[in-house]
């Protein structure tokens, strides 16, 4: 009965689609100028009277500053100096905001408008923040901190952190001591030496015009990260060793090159041979210089190995004491400050993944106090991960993925949660209202792949959409005034663009409409959004169907799947896709009797946990499935050919199409692998080991998830097409796969190579050549 509704819910999602445009391939991977090129980075002005954004040029890389208002225009290179930035850091009152640009700073007056410029420096300034009286703007400039006294109008150093030793402090030596004991004279002089630098140390504590003493952390580590509190009373330095083994890395080589040589650049490490080192955090008392290291020893698990069983079976050493834990994150800061500095909060996540904490730091005993803790058998999401503290200084707030869907939750000063958001879908992108009663997250409540702006109260959780956009938003901004919500929003053939919408939700302004003249004119077939139903249970299968108006009765038609890359990705949702030229692809696809569809497999973003973990340790298999329901599909609802499947792909999408076709030959008749992952032994340690753990620990993982271990099962058409200097799937990934084809005599395959091209292709060129070829195939081998 289940699949029978799904059945049912599909087809009526699926309604027909109108005649399209023809498209040609020449056109559809051409420069994507002739599209008209999205906004891009967007943000209010000080006063919150006009919306600035950037746009690139047509026929060129660079990039212009926009005016939105009255209509849109370009602002004058003579007006950027006068211009705010896209993340302003305001005071409590709203009525200064501290503005970063082009790696200087400066202080706005909300009042008055008046710009103040603080720095001017080669070094860009970091973390700018206002001080917790507000008279100060304290900033990081490389590992030190400073802070500008706006009544003073001068820039002074607070804290200067150094990864070295101390030059005065003496290690203990039986010589020196011996000497010191027995000669007089050399003790007078060392007794005078101390006294010295005691006095001026004294002298300095006591001088606010002096400048502050470095920090002396120690020579065997390295400096990786720091926060100060507003109070410029505490300082966390995150440290690392200064020797942590990097791994070996291999040489990446370009043969098309302006000297006519051959040229090499490094590449990165391969999945286990670089283990991440562990990360420690040192507290310092700005006091008195005093540092203190925080143990983890606090953190709940800390101890425990999830991978003790994995371990004893390969006959790897057990874990001795805590796990390897990381604090610095690239996906955000991992130490956040309340703004009158009296408590911070810090985010730790375990090198394996499986762990992440929140903990806040007691200062007076320098220990953390756990207050969260997020585990998971598989891995912990590395996205949604944001977190901080309201305005009252004493609640905390972050997301959690412990229902299993990203939700929003709430910690008062007892460390008693709540959660403010609920339910079968995710929330992102938090941003609170100033005086902290209300957050607006990106949420996916009415499909997975609709996103909206919701307003969610930090009273009772009341929840709601405040924006309804044929399409979904895809980032957003809160106004000066807190009144209004600045919007990118897109659709499935509109790049993002910008609206304006009051913050208590009614109707959008519309700013911009980037689109060329051409595009416009166009009428494309829209991806009808449909519910796969699938035979492992539980959820449908989101894709998006691309097909005639009609379908001609008693025809079968031959099907193209389609795989998107990234794995954790997700492209079955209502705005402007990454693969716009893909989906033009599927137009002329259509045009020419294919029908096609693109699927969210298992391991795609915004479906929860349990969605993404599902290929842990498994990779290729749970998707493989998800990828056969939707060809039964395609035959039984829109009748497609099952002889005459073919299906494509880049990165993870090349490395599904090699699984498809050596994994379910009897499935899939012809694919494009570009740019796959045929052994993920290969590939990095950030993605890999999360979801396959390391090679030596877990080599089954590795040899059941990588397709060259199935290469002897190939039977249908191939086509491989990577680029040469792909600095992210190396070619080596396609010539040992096509290596090992020739070693088992394997025909009807070819390798493509594009000696200028690195992971995402640039130069239309080779995007027409690739996609030509992918159209040769299936032109040649499906309507047979």
């Amino acid at each position: 009965m289940r699949l029978l509704l799904l059945s049912i819910t599909a087809a009526l999602i699926a309604l027909p689609a109108a005649a399209s445009t023809p498209i040609t391939l020449d056109q559809a991977m051409s420069n994507p100028d002739w599209i008209g090129n999205p906004t891009e980075a967007a943000w209010w002005s000080w006063d919150g009277k006009q919306v600035y954004y950037k746009q690139k040029r047509a026929g060129s890389p660079l990039r212009d500053t926009w005016a939105a208002l009255p209509k849109p225009h370009v602002v004058a290179d003579g007006e950027l100096p006068k211009l705010d930035s896209q993340n302003m850091v305001f005071n409590r009152e709203h009525t200064r905001a501290i503005i970063m640009r082009n790696g200087d700073l400066f202080e706005r007056d909300l009042k008055t408008g008046a710009l103040t410029q603080i720095v001017k420096s080669a070094t860009p300034v970091t973390s700018p923040q206002y001080s917790s009286d507000e008279t100060s703007v304290q900033f990081r400039l490389g590992d030190d901190w400073y802070s500008w006294h706006r009544a003073e109008r001068l820039v002074s150093p607070v804290a200067l952190p150094r990864a070295a030793k101390d030059p005065n402090a003496l290690e203990d030596d039986a010589l020196r001591a011996m000497q010191l004991r027995l000669i007089a004279t050399l003790k007078r002089q060392k007794d005078e030496r101390d006294a010295s630098r005691a006095r001026a140390e004294e002298e300095r504590r006591f001088d606010a015009t002096r400048a502050p003493a470095p920090i002396y952390l120690g020579d065997k580590i390295a400096i990786q990260g720091s926060a100060l509190s507003p109070s410029g009373r505490w300082l966390l330095v995150v440290t690392g060793p200064k020797d942590a083994d990097k791994g070996r890395i291999g040489k990446l080589p370009r043969y098309v090159t302006e000297s006519g040589y051959e040229e090499f650049q490094d590449e990165r490490t391969r999945v286990g041979r670089n283990m991440p080192a562990s990360q420690s955090i040192k507290l310092v008392d700005l006091t008195t210089n005093k540092v203190q290291e925080l143990s983890f020893d606090t953190l709940p698990g800390i101890a425990e190995d999830p991978l003790a069983a994995l371990r004893a079976e390969h006959k790897q050493p057990a874990l001795k004491g805590n796990r390897a834990v990381h604090v610095v994150s690239e996906f955000g800061q991992p130490i956040q400050f309340t703004k009158d500095g009296a408590q911070a909060a810090i985010m730790i996540r375990s090198v394996d993944n499986k762990d992440r904490w929140i903990a806040t730091v007691d200062f007076a005993q320098a220990k953390l106090k756990p207050v969260h803790r997020l585990t998971d058998p598989a891995w912990v999401n590395y996205d949604n991960s944001e977190f901080g503290w309201l305005p009252d200084n004493r609640t905390l707030w972050y997301l959690s993925e412990e229902t299993g869907y990203s939700h929003l939750y709430t910690s008062d000063a007892n460390g008693h949660a709540r959660a403010l958001t609920q339910g079968k879908w995710e929330a992102s992108e938090v941003k609170w209202s100033a005086d902290g009663s209300t957050a607006y997250i990106l949420c996916n409540r009415a499909q997975p792949g609709t996103y909206e702006v919701c307003s969610v109260s930090g009273k009772d959780g009341a929840t709601r959409e405040v924006t309804a956009f044929d399409g979904g938003v895809e980032n957003f901004a809160i106004s000066p005034d807190q009144r209004k919500l600045l919007v990118r929003y897109s659709s499935s053939y509109l790049p993002a663009q910008l609206a304006t919408v009051p913050a208590s939700g009614g109707a959008a302004v519309k700013l911009t409409d980037t689109r060329t003249a051409d595009f416009k004119a166009r009428e494309w077939i829209m991806p009808q959004f449909v519910a796969v139903p699938s035979t492992h249970g539980g959820d449908p299968i989101w894709a998006k169907l691309y097909r005639p108006a009609q379908l001609e009765p008693g025809k079968k038609y031959p099907i193209v799947m389609f795989v998107h890359g990234a794995g954790y990705l997700q492209n079955v949702d209502r705005r402007y896709t990454n693969y716009f030229r893909e989906q033009m692809f599927h137009n002329l696809l259509v045009q020419k009797g294919y029908v096609v569809l693109d699927m969210d497999y298992r391991g795609s973003k915004g479906y929860g946990s349990k969605w993404r973990t599902a290929i842990y340790r498994n990779m290729g298999h749970p998707e493989l499935e998800d990828y056969i329901d939707g060809v039964h599909w395609m035959v039984d609802h829109q009748q497609g050919d099952a002889k005459n499947v073919g299906i494509y792909g880049g990165s993870y999408g090349g490395f599904m199409t090699l699984m498809g076709l050596m994994r379910a030959p009897e499935v899939f008749k012809s694919g494009a692998a570009l740019r796959p992952v045929s052994d993920w032994t290969s590939y990095n340690h950030g993605y890999t080991a999360n979801i396959l753990n390391t090679p030596d620990i877990d080599p089954e993982a590795y040899k059941v998830s990588s397709p060259i271990e199935y290469a002897e099962n190939l039977r249908g058409n191939l086509l491989i097409a990577h680029g040469m200097v792909d600095d992210n799937v190396f070619y080596q990934d396609s010539v040992r796969m096509a290596q090992r084809l020739i070693e088992l005599k394997k025909d009807k395959w070819e390798l493509a190579s594009y000696p200028l091209e690195r992971h995402g292709f640039v130069q239309p060129e080779s995007w027409y050549d690739e996609y030509r070829r992918i159209l040769e195939l299936f032109e040649r081998t499906l309507k047979q």
